[in-house]
């Protein structure tokens, strides 16, 4: 009868509570199949002020302690109450034991207390594999990636490498997140894993790497820097290309397909006919898609060489004559420059360059003899000719006939000799003519020794050029004898007189007329 009123007061006094006081601290427990979970409280019971302890689940007593002690059949072996506390341990979990779990505890001298908490009890995870539909795949084709698993109240998250993948519009996350479908890129090759998770367990799937072709894309020829190579030279030419899996490299030369294949074109001991545009073909067998980078071009030149000047055209006459020089070189693309001496010849109204520069033509004068070289250039090397010089004939013009000694009068006897110069090449012949008939005399000096009044007159000289046909006559130039017998003949005193006093009586007119004038003003 003790015992019942006792129950009826706990009974009682416990139904007043308030639940969720504070007894049982965690609202959720988790805890994994066949696992162990403790249900602790937050109160310290004294053996002796304690009245009674009762756990519930759900409706069913699992234990009750107190005056009269009772454990549920069921859980008979798999539970333990420690009484210091109030704290129950359950033990070899199942499925069947989640729910809500209330205690309750009487205390003397206290108020009673008591509390619920929540016990989940979940499966491991475990056996988590990552599959994919396919891993060998196109850019912007589609991949699904699925994951499976063993265990229960599971969370999936998606790494790619150690990154998570979110959902975004080329991602999707479907099945609670199981099964990631991805509109791949370039960028998207993983390794992709499987993080399946519950509140008790975490685990992990291998990782898949996917394979994802495309291009080729941004194909680039490389050549050396030189725009122009001699001949001879050793030339590679290389191509590359984004491009996964690696590409099929082919060549062409002017747009014809090549016998090579690969990155790499080594054009050995290069020849002029290989000169052109050259391209790469970078060819993808996954993606069958084909590009063709944009050409490079390869010129090929023999060096300059052998650099001859030829002339036609000799005898050559100054406004009547033209020579022709023509200029031959070994080699390729060449360019002409025509030198007279050191300066640059450049066409004019009697000259002209033709043939491409390679051969001048000149209407001579005398001024046109050189020396004449040629020089030939290409993009990779320089020679010149040897000089020519031009013989030009010309003349005579400027004809000029000097006596010595100048004088107007020559005594008989004396000694005089006339000089006859001219412009002219070559060099003139010359005859003389006194009085207008030819002298038996030639060369540029005529001497006359011992000279007598019978060689007075009017002298002049002829130049004639061999090569001109030109001649050309000075005018004359007096020579006057005089003949001398110890005095001089009255004659000619009076004229040395009359010669004498002449200026005088002149100047003395004119010294009269000014005195005239000046009075008159």
């Amino acid at each position: 009868m003790e015992i019942a009123v006792i129950d009826f007061i706990i009974l009682v006094a416990v139904s007043g509570l308030t639940r969720g006081a504070g007894v049982l601290p965690d609202a959720l427990l988790n805890a994994a199949v066949g696992e162990t979970v403790m249900f602790t409280t937050t109160v310290t019971l004294p053996e002796t002020s304690l009245l009674t302890v009762r756990w519930k689940f759900g409706d069913k007593e699992i234990i009750y302690f107190s005056l009269n002690n009772f454990t549920s059949p069921e859980y008979e072996g798999r539970i333990t109450l420690f009484i210091s506390t109030g704290s129950l341990e359950l033990r070899s979990l199942t499925h069947n034991d989640n729910g809500e779990y209330s205690f309750s505890i009487a205390i003397i001298g206290e108020l009673p207390k008591a509390g619920t908490t929540r016990l989940s009890v979940h499966e491991l995870v475990s056996d988590v594999m990552a599959n994919a539909s396919s891993t060998d795949l196109e850019e912007d084709s589609s991949v699904r990636l699925s994951c499976s698993f063993s265990g229960s109240s599971l969370s999936f998250l998606w790494l790619n490498s150690s990154s998570e993948v979110t959902a975004s519009d080329r991602v999707q996350l479907t099945d609670g997140g199981s099964t990631l479908t991805i509109n791949v890129t370039r960028y998207d090759q993983g390794p992709f894993s499987c993080r399946v998770s519950n509140p008790v367990s975490t685990d992990t799937s291998s990782e898949i790497q996917l394979s994802i072709s495309y291009g080729p894309e941004n194909i680039n020829l490389i050549s050396p820097s030189p725009e122009y190579y001699a001949e001879g030279s050793d030339i590679i030419l290389s191509c590359s290309a984004d491009s996964r899996p690696a590409p099929h490299f082919t060549w062409l030369l002017n747009g014809d397909l090549q016998k090579d294949t690969g990155a790499d074109l080594r054009l050995m001991n290069i020849q002029m006919s290989q000169s052109g545009n050259y391209s790469c073909l970078a060819f993808n067998s996954k993606t069958l898609i084909r590009e063709t980078s944009p050409p490079s071009v390869v010129s090929v030149l023999m060096a300059v060489s052998n650099v001859m000047v030829t002339i036609s055209g000799s005898d050559l006459v100054e406004f009547s004559s033209s020579v022709r020089l023509s200029c031959s070189s070994s080699g390729s693309s060449l360019s002409f420059l025509w030198l007279n001496s050191s300066s640059e010849v450049t066409a004019s109204d009697r000259v002209q360059l033709t043939d491409g520069g390679s051969t001048l033509t000149i209407n001579v004068t005398r001024y046109d003899q050189g020396p004449f070289s040629c020089r030939v250039s290409n993009p990779l090397s320089t020679a010149t000719s040897s000089e020519i010089q031009l013989s030009i004939s010309y003349g005579p013009e400027n004809i000029n006939l000097t006596i010595s000694p100048s004088q107007e009068y020559y005594e008989e006897g004396s000694d005089i000799i006339l000089s006859c110069s001219a412009d002219s090449r070559p060099a003139p012949h010359f005859t003389w003519l006194l009085n207008g008939d030819l002298q038996n005399d030639t060369g540029a000096d005529l001497r006359l020794m011992n000279i007598q009044m019978s060689q007075s007159g009017n002298y002049s000289c002829r130049a004639f050029n061999s090569k001109t046909l030109i001649h050309e006559t000075s005018p004359p130039s007096v020579v006057s004898i005089l003949a001398m017998s110890g005095l001089l003949s009255t004659g000619a005193i009076a004229g040395i007189v009359i010669s004498c006093l002449v200026p005088f009586f002149v100047a003395a007119a004119w010294h009269y007329i000014y005195k005239k004038m000046t009075a008159t003003f």
